[in-house]
């Protein structure tokens, strides 16, 4: 039933994982360690990184249980009575969580190619970030957590100039942080308006009629605004970014919407390199309609809201060129841009920014962030996408230090262990044995993409029944992953993924689809 694979030569294949678990046979010792890292430079990629972080982190799954575990099940149906857990795939140990591998309530170890929805940037309990949580800085943060709008600390500008602010994309050298990625889009679109109704405003204060009607929700007061956002785009659950979100009827009935416009977003066909003329007609095409949009619409679009690569609605890629060509609109127009980078931000494509391989000839207006930072928020460089009085970009939080402290910290290991280019690396390794597996497995594996985009990689299964069979399958023999649009698996791993977590993951994948 099990496969030695080429990968695994001399080591323990997937056959020995899968009779492990039914003889429930391993041990349950907790691996992570909290001890100090010693700093080593790390520019070479023949290095494992992961084994200076987590040098007791395993080398294959560890399976005591079934896929779910009685424990989860049994948890999960406790604190189903207080919190709804209908969307809980396990019950997980974090304290006993290490590197690459996440473990559940009943002790199995899994390789974690999903890394809490592509949140997790350096691994579980990594002892760079579990040292900045229990310095004084982080104390002083969580105890004394500041309303950052009207109490900034003597802490706030170093924070951000020494982490999220050195991280900043090309020409955008301001910030404002928020609560999450959803949260982030929205500031960003009150950031339009606001920018809009400026410039049509001019010098001029705001007039009786303004001040009334905003009070009543109504125009001018309440203008008759929008952002533009595409087919199958995710932007978050909020109101105004809900609005702009376009990938499931799940995430938007039964919430009132704003009715604003969507383009068409490329269905382009892969691989890329070997359909570039249909691809650059598709690509056309809905420049074209987004064209006509921005004509029917007038001056009401404040902005254009875009991802790098749909990630929720399916991983949807786009060439450079159309990000240029949408660039030229939206500066034709007056139509701010904005980039939702909340998942391909911070290394995962192979730059740190998705959108810096583009190669725009001006920076988009603003960029969003959340996830792999940690902290959330939006760049922006141009002072009049500040608002002109306070209070009208404001909450009691404004962001949160503690986070911006963590977000710093994985900046600096990122760039002192050249994690950029090791993912990169690592990425071209995992979609070339991906290629392989796809010309095994045609009828299960179709589409794959992601080429040069780091470990931002996915394909899509035959239908809905077969991808949620294959990640529960995947679950079965130790690996956790997820999916995204109608029915793709896509691979979300932290940066700290390496040749050797790809070699065990690929060889579980392997194993599942001849099975399947």
């Amino acid at each position: 039933m099990g496969i030695i694979s080429h990968r695994h030569a001399s080591r323990l294949p997937v056959r020995s994982l899968i009779v492990n678990a039914l003889k429930r046979s391993a041990t349950t010792t907790a691996f992570h360690s909290t001890a100090p890292v010693d700093p080593i430079p790390s520019t070479n990629a023949s290095q494992s990184l992961a084994a200076h972080y987590f040098p007791t982190e395993p080398e294959l799954p560890r399976l005591l249980t079934s896929f779910p575990g009685p424990s989860s099940v049994e948890k999960l149906k406790s604190l189903d009575n207080i919190y709804d857990t209908q969307a809980a795939y396990m019950l997980c140990d974090y304290q006993n969580s290490i590197g690459n591998y996440i473990c559940d309530a009943d002790q199995n170890l899994y390789l974690d190619v999903y890394a809490q929805i592509a949140s997790i940037a350096l691994g579980y309990n990594n002892p760079v970030l579990t040292a900045a949580a229990q310095s004084p800085e982080m104390i002083d943060a969580l105890v004394n957590r500041p309303a950052l709008g009207n109490f900034p600390s003597t802490l706030w500008e170093p924070i951000l100039r020494d982490g999220i602010l050195s991280a900043a994309p090309k020409g955008l050298d301001k910030v404002w942080t928020s609560m999450s990625g959803s949260d982030a889009n929205e500031c960003a679109y009150k950031a339009a308006f606001m920018y809009h109704r400026a410039k049509q405003r001019g010098n001029s204060d705001f007039s009786y009629l303004e001040r009334q009607t905003a009070m009543e929700n109504t125009s001018p007061g309440s203008p008759d605004l929008a952002i533009l956002s595409f087919e199958k785009a995710f932007h978050g659950r909020l109101f105004g970014s809900l609005s702009t979100t376009r990938s499931s009827p799940i995430h938007k009935i039964d919430i009132p919407a704003f009715h604003w416009p969507k383009a068409p977003f490329p269905a382009l066909k892969y691989p890329l390199d070997q359909h570039e003329t249909e691809n650059r007609a598709e690509e056309d095409r809905c420049l074209t309609a987004l064209e006509t949009i921005l004509h029917e619409w007038k001056s009401r679009i404040s902005a254009v809201v875009v991802e790098p690569i749909q990630a929720e609605g399916g991983d949807n890629h786009a060439t450079p060129y159309f990000f240029q060509q949408l660039r030229k609109l939206t500066k034709l127009h007056s139509v701010l841009l904005i980039v939702d980078e909340v998942q391909t931000g911070v290394a995962a494509t192979g730059t740190f920014w998705a959108h810096e391989q583009w190669n725009l000839d001006t920076p988009p207006d603003m960029v969003t962030f959340s996830k792999k930072f940690q902290a959330a928020g939006y760049f922006y460089g141009d002072n009049e996408l500040r608002p002109n009085l306070p209070f009208r970009q404001f909450n009691t939080w404004c962001g949160d230090p503690s986070k911006a402290i963590i977000a710093r910290e994985i900046v600096k290991e990122v760039r002192a262990h050249n994690l950029v280019a090791r993912t990169s690396q690592v990425g071209q390794y995992l979609y070339e044995q991906l290629e392989q597996l796809q010309s095994t497995f045609p009828q299960l594996m179709q589409n794959l993409r992601g080429k040069d985009r780091g470990t931002f990689i996915a394909w899509d299964a035959t239908d809905l029944q077969t991808r949620n069979k294959i990640l529960k399958d995947m679950k079965g023999v130790g690996v956790n992953i997820g999916g995204c649009g109608a029915y793709s698996v896509r691979l979300r791993p932290a940066l700290v993924f390496e040749k050797k977590h790809a070699d065990v993951f690929l060889d579980a994948l392997e194993f599942v689809l001849k099975q399947s």
